[in-house]
């Protein structure tokens, strides 16, 4: 099963070594390049790459990019006006309770419909840059708590993913989904607010150590009077809350308002740098090469923070395409769902309920566990989620067996954000209620435990419905790999699946079917790497 992938590494070590990437890059190559920048590439995909030099390719993913999502979003989340959540003391507990389940089920329905965009889009490049912003830029619903800021956040950070940075640390600090998780628009003169100027210096620009305290504490004035209109849901600036004095940010001394600010950051060789890194370590290693980073860091600052500069200069570079760099990156859990149903080519009817599995694997959609994000890394496994991890990939070539284990719709999800099933049988919200049209909830409620404990076994219901429904057979799809005999065959498939040889060395084409051996291969350690 090794001899492909052996003559594999070799042609590829040799390549890199002479820099021979004039001709075509080969299959290994190819799946490599489309393994790191989308969600489980397919064979034809790979195919089509394997024909391109490695410049053309970084060329054609650069170039076809989408800025919005192909997929029609729920209707709810193109409402305006206000957001309709019951304000004031007179409000009944009933319908502030409706309300927050009307967003639960709404956030659900967020959640599925961008898992079918990440499997559909004819640009993974785009949604696999929407999720790292997603986890730069973060906001989580879970304090937001409007599922529509949530989506209006997303389209944001798509429209910008492969753009401007500076535009968009300008476009989402005024985003309100933004301003609510970092506090912006309770802050006022004289009450500053220091949440969003500490975290726009931490965490989205210089990174830390390279600010200080006073630094903080100034820019927080700067960024008073950003607000929310809450009869149009927009950004809205208050001149009336704005401290209009003289402020000292980073050694620079003026009547900065928060543009100015941002202008700062944005004007710092730190920010570059620190944006550098993080590529670094979603798209090549763990551990960020200085002096690479460094490189990268200067092509985007001299193209004006233009995304699109510093990943062709992370994709071109002999770095990238190292084979002491591959298979060294873990699998999201995202990426883990969705990349096997796009490399077995299956197509659920429905994607929400495959949500429920990434969250049971720790990695809830449009949630992420603190301001910092997802660590990501080897963080993403331990016993419970490399269970549930486990469980999903052995469902997913199975037809008709036992019901999936519960732990793979609830493990690592909140409460609050457990995964949610959307409710088909009740037509799609097109309008937020307001607190006076919000039916009354009857007499005699479940608590809301009891509510998300239920919305949790049909959560995993759901999940198990689907994967029945997607009939995998393994027979058939090995059988279209390329190859003229069945070893030939199944070594093309372990050379789609994988990222390196596989850690099992009894998979033997003459002892097993194909369907043991599509499990065994989606079983293997190697899988859970990029």
């Amino acid at each position: 099963m090794s001899a492909r992938f052996a003559l594999a590494t070799v042609l590829s070590a040799v390549s890199i070594l002479v820099h021979a990437a004039a001709g075509p890059m080969g299959y290994a190559d190819a799946r490599h390049l489309l393994a790191r920048t989308g969600f489980g590439p397919t064979d034809a995909e790979v195919g089509r790459f394997a024909e391109l030099t490695r410049e053309q390719a970084v060329a054609t993913l650069l170039r076809d990019v989408r800025t919005e999502a192909a997929t029609p979003p729920p209707a709810w989340a193109l409402a305006t006006g206000p957001t309709g959540a019951p304000r004031g003391d007179n409000v009944s507990e009933e319908t502030r309770r409706a309300y927050r389940q009307m967003q639960i089920r709404h956030d659900a329905e967020l959640r599925g419909w961008w898992l079918q965009e990440m499997l559909t889009t004819s640009s993974p490049l785009t949604e696999r840059m929407t999720l790292f912003w997603h986890n730069h830029f973060v906001s989580s619903q879970q304090k937001v708590r409007v599922a529509r800021f949530m989506y209006a956040q997303n389209a944001l950070l798509r429209a910008h993913a492969l753009g401007n940075f500076g535009a968009m640390l300008h476009a989402v600090s005024k985003d309100p989904a933004m301003l609510i998780y970092l506090d912006t628009a309770q802050s006022r003169r004289g009450q500053p607010n220091e949440n969003f100027a500490r975290e726009v210096m931490e965490l989205f620009t210089l990174g830390e150590g390279r600010y200080g305290e006073q630094d903080i504490k100034e820019a927080a004035r700067a960024f008073t009077g950003w607000s929310i209109d809450r009869e149009t849901g927009q950004y809205l600036f208050r001149p009336g809350a704005h401290d209009h004095g003289v402020k000292t940010v980073l050694g620079s001394t003026g009547r900065y308002d928060g543009d100015a600010v941002l202008d700062l950051l944005l004007a710092r060789p730190e920010t570059s740098a620190y944006v550098a890194a993080k590529l670094w370590r979603e798209f090549v290693s763990p551990e960020p090469d200085a002096r690479e980073v460094q490189r990268i860091a200067q092509a985007f600052r001299g193209h004006n923070l233009d995304v699109k500069a510093a990943l062709r200069a992370l994709l071109q570079s002999d770095a990238f395409w190292a084979m002491e760099n591959r298979g060294v990156l873990v699998k999201s859990p995202v990426e883990l769902v969705v990349g096997s149903l796009r490399q077995l080519e299956l197509m659920p009817a429905a994607a929400a309920p495959f949500a429920v599995a990434a969250n049971g694997m720790g990695q809830v959609l449009l949630s992420p566990p603190n301001v910092k994000g997802w660590p990501g890394g080897d963080v993403w496994i331990n016993s419970t989620t490399l269970l549930a991890r486990k469980q999903y990939l052995d469902r997913l070539v199975r037809v008709a067996e036992a019901p999936v284990p519960t732990t793979m719709a609830s493990s690592g999800a909140p409460p609050a954000a457990t995964a949610v099933e959307p409710d088909t049988s009740r037509k799609a919200d097109t309008a937020t209620p307001t607190a006076a049209t919000m039916p009354a909830a009857p007499a005699t409620l479940p608590t809301e435990a009891e509510e998300n404990r239920a919305r949790a076994r049909r959560a995993a219901m759901a999940l198990e419905r689907s994967m029945r429904n997607l009939q995998f057979d393994a027979t058939v799809w090995v059988a279209q790999r390329q190859g003229d005999t069945p070893i030939a065959k199944m070594d093309a498939a372990q050379a789609l699946l994988l990222p390196l040889p596989a850690v099992r060395s009894d998979l033997s084409a003459g002892a097993i079917d194909a369907a043991s051996f599509v499990r065994a291969t989606l079983l293997d350690p190697a899988y859970q790497l990029k």
